[in-house]
């Protein structure tokens, strides 16, 4: 079976395009033109020069020795967190200011949870001189002040989410209801894998970079494509996309995928949809949703911003369903330490979300040859101060 997506906009029964009537001409007027936009040499000669002059690609696949060692198996990091602006959330934005100009809009909208999204639409729009308004959850501004700050040296409006939970899926909120306002010179652009079907397609796309450079990149260093393991944290999921975009369908690549527990799965406070979640829709799309028994949607908790998501996008929620992938919840305390590992182990210092997925190697057994990729989707800057605190340091 294939675990893309059908001309339908499904993967599986999770995706589609689920729409208020005033969304629609938005919605559709992207869904007809980005398969014809993307395929353009023009566009396509752009963004590649683009993502390699600009944005610092290839990544580097890095072997991480002693990490490596201390697991006994192969560990490989892709390096995102080199990219500019410090995550792989700098690939979908270059891809889609391209389509919002070739679209004719002029006015960019985006909403963030951990900032690194909001950061990279504020620094696209700077580079094409386009008006650009984010918005962010009010708790999210405040446990992500550094974000803030760039987004407005860069030029950016920040909004701030007032209702609900204040964070990530209230931002979607507001920055939906805005486009239903301004549908004719405004171009959204999500930051991850969810919402209406073509978003978590294209935005997939965007983010295939990261899988076809490990495709060379192993090959160059392991005489093979294929690692025996992919491994990616998923809040919304788009590092997770594109770091398995190009080996769903090779069943001989396993797929692992990490979701923030919290405070423990069964706490109350967690975000991991896989386990907790039954399907619904969120903002647009079919997928698992953390809901209460008459869907009402459940307030997420992870100390991570980025991994504080009540969904996940509907390519994971088909991964998860066909066990094509395997799911790992890992809390809040096990992703700290993992993080503070990779500091003093590597000299590398990762977002806390990243941090989730390495806490992998504490839960999984791998074996001494297993090539094992993992995805270090961001840099850890942003989350200093949540290190600092959480540690006493």
């Amino acid at each position: 079976m294939s675990y893309n997506i059908n001309e339908k906009g499904y993967y599986g029964e999770f995706g589609g395009a689920y729409i208020p009537e005033m969304l629609y001409p938005n919605v559709e007027e992207l869904r007809q033109n980005y398969l014809k936009i993307m395929a353009e040499p023009s566009f396509q000669k752009e963004f590649n020069a683009l993502l390699k002059d600009y944005v610092g690609r290839p990544s580097p696949l890095y072997f991480a020795k002693r990490l490596s060692e201390k697991y006994n198996t192969k560990i490989y990091l892709k390096r995102e967190d080199l990219n500019h602006t410090g995550a792989h959330k700098i690939n979908n934005t270059i891809g889609q200011i391209l389509m919002a100009k070739r679209l004719g809009k002029n006015r960019i909208i985006a909403e963030t949870g951990a900032g690194q999204h909001g950061v990279a639409t504020a620094t696209v729009c700077a580079l094409m001189g386009i008006e650009c308004i984010v918005y962010m959850g009010e708790i999210d501004i405040a446990r992500q002040a550094p974000n803030v700050a760039r987004m407005k040296m860069l030029g950016a409006t920040v909004i701030p989410a007032k209702s609900g939970s204040k964070t990530l899926k209230d931002a979607t909120n507001e920055a939906i209801r805005d486009w239903i306002n301004n549908p004719v010179d405004t171009h959204y652009i999500i930051g991850s894998v969810v919402g209406p079907h073509p978003y978590p397609d294209m935005v997939a796309k965007f983010q295939a970079v990261v899988s076809e450079e490990i495709q060379s990149q192993l090959l160059e260093k392991e005489g093979t494509e294929n690692p025996d393991y992919l491994i990616a944290c998923v809040g919304g999921g788009s590092n997770a996309a594109g770091t398995y975009y190009q080996y769903l369908d090779n069943e001989a690549v396993n797929i692992i995928a990490i979701e923030a527990a919290g405070h423990g799965v069964d706490s109350g406070e967690s975000a991991a949809t896989s386990v907790l979640g039954k399907e619904g829709i969120i903002h647009g799309s079919k997928t698992l949703l953390m809901q209460t028994n008459d869907g009402q949607i459940t307030e997420p908790y992870s100390i991570s911003a980025g991994l504080d998501y009540p969904g996940v996008g509907p390519m994971h929620a088909n991964l998860y369903k066909t066990g094509r992938a395997e799911f790992i919840a890992i809390t809040d305390d096990d992703a700290m330490k993992a993080g503070l590992d990779l500091c003093k182990l590597e000299g590398i210092i990762p977002a806390i979300e990243s941090s989730h997925a390495l806490a992998v190697f504490d839960h999984k057994k791998f074996k001494a040859d297993d090539i094992v990729v993992l995805n270090l989707s961001g840099r850890g800057d942003k989350d200093l101060q949540n290190y600092i605190d959480y540690f006493k340091l």
